[in-house]
Order: C-alpha cells, then structure tokens, then sequence
C-alpha cells in the first residue's frame, strides 16, 4: 500500500508540473510565438555587410543641352503620411520646408486622393493609371505569418469587435511572393523606355517578391529594394525606437523585420546609416550618374511607415516634443523632409531644376494603429479607411519649364492621374490595347484647363466608396452601413445624410454597380479583416457607439 501511496504522489506532483508548465508556456505563448518567428526569419536570410552601389553611368557629355530633352521625372512617394505632417496645409508637427517647396514652386492639387487607403494597391495604380479592380490587385499582400500573429494579439479578449480570419482564403491564396502586379500589365517605367528613359528604383516596393514581379522585370533598368522594414538595427547606438505594444502590426513588424537592403536582385546586404538618409544618398547619386541622358526616379521612401525608429540626431534636435512616441515620428518626418531638400539640391547642383518634373504624394493617409491622433486632421478617419484621413493625400507638382510656381488646383484628382501626367510629359504613348482610368494633368496643372467631371472610385472587397460632383459615398457590409457626404458643404464629413437624400444615395449606388460591371475579380483573396475605429487611435478604449469599418486585406 506504501508503494501505491507513493506511486499516486509522484503522479500527482508530475501533473501538478505539467500543468504548471502548460500554464507557463500558455501565459507566455506571445512571447514564444513572436520568439520563433523572429528565430526563423534570422535563420532564413543572411544579410551580409554593406557594400558600395555601383550605379549605370550615362554619358559623359549629353548629346543635348538639358532644356531640349525630355523633363527628367522624379516621384518622391511617402509611406503612411498623414495629410497633418505636412506644414504647408498649415499645421504639422514640425516644418516640412523642402515637402512645402515643391507645392510653393510648383502645383498643389488640394482635393487629391490616393488610389485606395493601403500601400501596394496604390503603389499598383501608380505604376499602371488603372483601378487595382481592373488590374485585379485589390488587396494588400501580406507577409508570411503576419496574420496568425495579429489574429493572436488582436482577438486576445479585450477588443470590443474582433479581427475576422478567412482561413480557408488564406490556405488557397498563393505565397506572399507571387501575390505581385502581372507583368503583362504596362508599368509607367515601360511606357517611358520607348522615349530613352533610364528608369531607376529606390526603396519600397510591395508589387511582388518573385523575379517576374520585381523592379528589374516591370521596366527598371535599376533597383535598390527594401528587403524588410528596420531603419537601423535595433539595438544601434544611433537609433531611438519607439515600440507600440497596443498594435499586433508592430508586434509583428519587430519580431519579423531586419535591417536589408538588395540591389538589382542581388543578396542581401545592410544599408549604410538611416534608412531614409541612405535611400537618399543613394538617389543623389543616380541623379549625378544620369545627369547627361533623360531619367525617371521612383524615390519609394519606407519613412514614416511603423516601426516607428528617428536617427539619434534628428530625435535629440526635437527636444521641445515632450511625448517620446510625437517625437521620434516627428523626427522621422524631419529626415523624410531633408531627403527631399537634398534631392531637390542635387537637380539644382547638376543643372536639372529646371526641366525636371518633381511629383511629390504619399501612398495612403495615416494609420490610426500608431496612437497619434492629430496625424491626419482636420480630417476623420485613418489608413484601411476611405474616410478623408485615410485617402485624402499631398500631391505637389513641380516643373519651372511648364507649371507656374504658387499653383493651387481644387478639382479632385487621384494617384490614377500619375501614370498619363508622366507619359505626356515625356513625349510618349499611353497604351493603346488597354483602359487607363486616370487623366493628364499637365494641362490643368500649366494652364488651368479644368478636366472633365468624373467619379473617382475606390473598392476593397465588400467595402466600397464613390467620391462625384463633391457627393461621397461609402458602403459596407461588415457593418452593414452607408455612409453619404456632401464634400462642397462637409469637406471633414462630420454629418452622414444618406437617410435624408434617398435619390443621392440611389444615384451613386448605381455609379458603383456599374463601375464594378467592367472591373475583374482579385488576384488573390483578402484573407483577414480588421476593425478599424473612424474617430479613435488603436490605443483609445472602444465602445459599441463608436463608428468602425472592417478593412478586407
């Protein structure tokens, strides 16, 4: 009897330890899952040190003076900045000289729209001048294991409406890598090659990881592509970063992300300093390497994109910003804002001012997941949102040879308009086999000529808004909600009128019903969505009266 005694002891004790282990590896399991994640991504990559770029060097004499050859075109494109963080509208965080000079010397479109409220189908708008519905680039590809995490962290009990998680989508959807732009779609980089462009890419990308997707295979006779998402590593002595432990996202972004960078599909390597600063350095000098032949710059900044991380110095000049978080974005924006003085410099320096088309936009609004809540004012709503803040966008044109300086255009215009505004600058063709949804801008930008009245759309899945004639017009399934400004008399849509103008709502439904008739279904599915609250950062407690939408990506 002593020895079953003793037999149901060491039973109970060996129990009692794996639940104690259990309870452990369950109240840790974030940890241990974020741990692993990280772990496989280290083991999966090597990133090797920094080495020196060496760039394709044009001509050592132009065959024609810079004023007879076709404009050299800059795009300077922002990641996730807030139509506040400019100074020029009159507010900011802090001042944003260089941003604001190219609208000062240049054309400002005040009504201008991103493609649609995320980064990759709007950089696919971009790049083509068509709908990412008719492209069929609808929804923003996520990383691997993203999903899983933010679904871990996000439904872990204290949210008011939880994340939704297709996983029957995401098991068919294809690898993250091959979720890309077709190449059979014509990139502004190929519609520029007929006219002797030497095309260059600098930054992000999020069009594809694999080889028939990347810059090199869509018109790019150069690329240098960020690999992944730190500014610096980590634990540099150089960096500041600020952590954001109410948003999945960034759990995600610090366990996953390196410090990495590729050019022209080569190994991966390490920047040399900040990110933006080297991305800059970088562009300097492709500017002088092409400063004798006509070139198209697509400057694809990662900045202000989370993780949230400012260089040492920049965040020490900010000392009068008490709050860490405002200070380090701030800090980000100052660096976003010195890459473009320096680029603006450089064209001046190499004798390119002048006919050089300088664009300057951000791919989206602000998101409300970095717990900033003026970012995007006085505008409601955020990034994943087609509320104001989270499509409303900079868009300055600068070009002394054909646009006057001090321009302001209020017709709406969009991220669509790029594409056709860049290849009549050039000289050249818009393809003539396929539907290009945006419009030139050049003549309204030079000479005032006003565009013809149209909608502008913009679609992610179920979620759908229509802007025409200043109405507004969004829908939802989840919640199942329509929404209708008027843009004329509520630029900052504080009132919803859609229960007092049937006929309106009416009209514009149909709009969208027929709009959808000619697009194409997705590439791939949207295999999550989020609950994205219109009126409070991620960090704010939700109540059921607040407004929300659910984003598909």
């Amino acid at each position: 009897m002593n020895g079953l005694k003793k037999w149901q002891a060491y039973a109970l004790a060996g129990v009692v330890a794996l639940v104690a282990i259990a309870g452990t590896a369950y109240a840790f399991r974030k940890d241990m899952v974020l741990y692993f994640v990280a772990t496989r991504a280290r083991d999966a990559t090597v990133v090797e040190p920094n080495r020196e770029i060496v760039w394709d060097q044009g001509p050592a004499v132009a065959a024609e003076p810079a004023g007879n050859r076709p404009p050299n075109i800059v795009v300077i494109l922002a990641d996730d900045l807030g139509f506040n963080d400019i100074s020029h509208f009159g507010g900011g965080i802090v001042p944003t000289p260089n941003i604001d000079s190219i609208a000062r010397g240049g054309a400002n479109f005040t009504s201008a729209y991103s493609g649609t409220a995320a980064c990759a189908p709007s950089r696919a708008m971009i790049m083509t001048g068509r709908y990412g519905t008719r492209t069929g680039f609808e929804f923003t590809p996520t990383p691997p294991g993203m999903t899983r995490i933010v679904d871990m962290f996000y439904n872990d009990g204290t949210r008011t409406h939880e994340m939704l998680v297709d996983r029957e989508a995401a098991a068919k959807a294809p690898p993250f890598r091959e979720q890309g732009l077709p190449g059979s779609e014509i990139t502004l980089a190929e519609a520029l090659k007929p006219k002797g462009y030497h095309n260059i890419h600098i930054g992000k990308w999020h069009l594809g990881n694999a080889p028939e997707f990347l810059p090199n295979a869509q018109g790019f006779d150069e690329s240098v592509m960020l690999e992944s998402g730190l500014f610096l590593p980590e634990d540099s002595p150089d960096v500041v970063n600020a952590k954001l432990p109410f948003d999945p996202i960034d759990q995600f972004l610090w366990a996953r992300m390196q410090y990495a960078t590729s050019y022209n599909g080569s190994a991966w390597f390490e920047p040399k300093g900040y990110l933006t600063d080297f991305y800059t350095d970088e562009a300097i000098k492709a500017i002088e390497a092409n400063r004798n032949r006509p070139f198209f710059l697509y400057l694809a900044h990662w900045g202000v994109h989370t993780p949230l991380q400012a260089s040492k110095a920049d965040y020490d000049a900010l000392s009068h910003i008490e709050d860490e978080r405002l200070r380090v974005y701030a800090a980000m924006i100052v660096a976003l804002d010195r890459s473009v003085g320096r680029v603006l410099q450089s064209l001046k320096e190499n004798g390119l001012e002048e006919n050089t088309l300088v664009i300057f936009s951000s791919d989206n609004g602000a998101p409300g997941y970095i717990g900033l809540p003026d970012v995007n004012k006085p505008y409601r709503g955020w990034k994943l949102t087609f509320f104001e803040g989270g499509i409303r966008v900079p868009f300055f044109a600068k070009w002394p040879a054909r646009i006057p300086a001090g321009t302001e255009r209020t017709t709406p215009v969009a991220h669509l308009d790029m594409f056709p505004t860049i290849v009549a600058a050039a000289g050249g063709e818009l393809p003539a086999d396929r539907v290009i949804d945006g419009i030139d801008l050049l003549p309204y930008a030079a000479r005032g000529e006003k565009p013809a009245p149209r909608p502008i759309f913009w679609r992610d899945g179920h979620y759908q808004a229509v802007q025409a004639d200043g109405w507004k017009l969004q829908m939802a399934e989840r919640p199942n909600k329509t929404w209708l400004f008027n843009l004329k008399t509520d630029p900052t849509e504080q009132n919803n009128v859609a229960d007092e103008n049937p006929e309106k709502v009416a009209e514009l439904k149909a709009l969208v019903e027929a709009h959808n008739a000619t697009q194409r279904e997705p590439l791939f599915p949207a295999v999550a969505e989020m609950p994205v609250t219109v009126d409070k950062t991620l960090e704010e407690p939700v109540t059921e009266d607040d407004e929300y939408i659910y984003w598909p990506g």
